[in-house]
């Protein structure tokens, strides 16, 4: 059995799915992945079910009845996975803004003892961005700078995601803890891991706008990451990440 999970959310990417399925299963050391759907209604969800049985023993698929939000699709893999034994957690989306190629290096970096959490970053020096519009962009780098004033984490792209995560990281973090269930959830993942100690390493990637589908990016998501950080600072006084000890 492999010992690495890719994660893959979905929700309306049947442009995306069958094609990043298979470029994931192309690569060397191997990796399985879990697409947890949010009820698609173009498909999405009967697609992985069809390449289910070309890839059987690698291919796995959560169903959900409907939008619950990005971070309790992530928690939800991270769940599955812990019962199934896997080592390696990764975070992906399908729109191939990130490159799977990547994976390996991501991993990598926390085979080797370099990280216990792995961070594709666009930030740090090699990462860049393609085919973005310069608002964006904007957004994209205030929203980072505004996240480390806030938080003093020690990461250049805290809204990254694309993530690789020890297994330990996974088992440490009490997940029911995680409050936001939007993009402001990778912030919040990398800040618990930060809290408890462990190693962030920024690994460059390229970053591209999705070609296919359409953008999840809205308002809500935006001000959910802007209140919420300031939020999340404050609760951090108060209570820890880690799980409770059992009594």
């Amino acid at each position: 059995m492999a010992d690495s999970l890719v994660i893959i959310p979905t929700y309306n990417e049947k442009e995306n799915i069958t094609r990043m399925i298979r470029m994931v299963f192309t690569l060397s050391p191997s990796f399985h992945l879990l697409v947890v759907d949010d009820g698609s209604p173009d498909g999405t969800a009967q697609l992985v079910k069809a390449l289910q049985q070309e890839f059987p023993d690698r291919l796995f698929l959560l169903e959900r009845a409907g939008k619950l939000g990005l971070g309790t699709a992530y928690i939800a893999g991270f769940k599955w996975g812990l019962q199934q034994g896997y080592h390696y957690f990764f975070e992906m989306d399908a729109d191939f803004s990130h490159d799977p190629k990547d994976l390996v290096r991501l991993r990598e970096a926390c085979a080797e003892g370099k990280a216990d959490l792995s961070i594709g970053s666009r930030y740090v020096k090699g990462g860049k961005l393609a085919n973005w519009p310069f608002d964006r962009i904007l957004l994209s780098y205030g929203a980072s700078l505004y996240v480390r004033l806030i938080t003093w984490m020690p990461v250049k792209d805290p809204t990254a995601g694309f993530i690789c995560y020890k297994r330990e990281v996974l088992e440490m973090i009490d997940l029911d803890k995680i409050h936001f269930v939007g993009y402001a959830f990778q912030i919040e993942m990398k800040f618990a891991a930060y809290r408890l100690g462990f190693k962030l390493k920024e690994i460059p990637i390229t970053f591209t706008d999705r070609i296919e589908g359409v953008s999840k990016m809205s308002k809500g998501i935006v001000q959910e990451a802007i209140k919420g950080v300031i939020q999340m600072r404050f609760r951090s006084f108060f209570f820890s990440y880690a799980v409770e000890p059992v009594k």
